[in-house]
């Protein structure tokens, strides 16, 4: 047995994993979309990564849920992520047809929302807000 073969057989499966997640992470990083988990295995796998669909969506969950990046649920129920250029609270205003998505600050949503939940008694409240149109780009190609 190679000594190579040795070395990866007694790699840590974290490793392994810190290994794609980088790779997945760089991937986000040089994205202004947000992307779908099919999305971004199918271009680590053409990119040659040696990475399961199982593995993409468990290290986008752990990024997510660590506010690495952002995850927001599409018109058509598909969850997609983006590396996002604030790690403060923020909004998105999304294309629907190419997914460029520009961050916006909302501050009179901000007050809304906290209005309308302490009208209701709600405390401790959260939110998200995402805007969907046609960018500019998008829209001239159609006409």
């Amino acid at each position: 047995m190679s000594s190579s073969s040795t070395d990866r057989s007694a790699r840590p499966a974290q490793e392994r994993s810190t290994r794609q997640k980088r790779a997945l992470a760089a991937m986000l990083a040089g994205s202004d979309a947000f992307r779908s988990a099919q999305d971004l295995f199918t271009e680590l796998r053409a990119k040659g990564e040696n990475v399961g669909l199982t593995t993409v969506y468990n290290q986008l969950r752990a990024l997510a849920d660590s506010r690495e990046i952002d995850a927001l649920r599409g018109e058509d129920g598909e969850t997609r992520y983006r590396r996002c250029d604030t790690d403060h609270h923020h909004h998105h205003l999304i294309c629907r047809a190419c997914g460029r998505t520009v961050e916006v600050e909302g501050p009179e949503v901000e007050r809304w929302a906290t209005q309308v939940a302490a009208d209701h008694g709600f405390v401790d409240v959260v939110h998200t807000l995402e805007v969907l149109g046609t960018c500019d780009g998008c829209a001239s190609v159609s006409e």
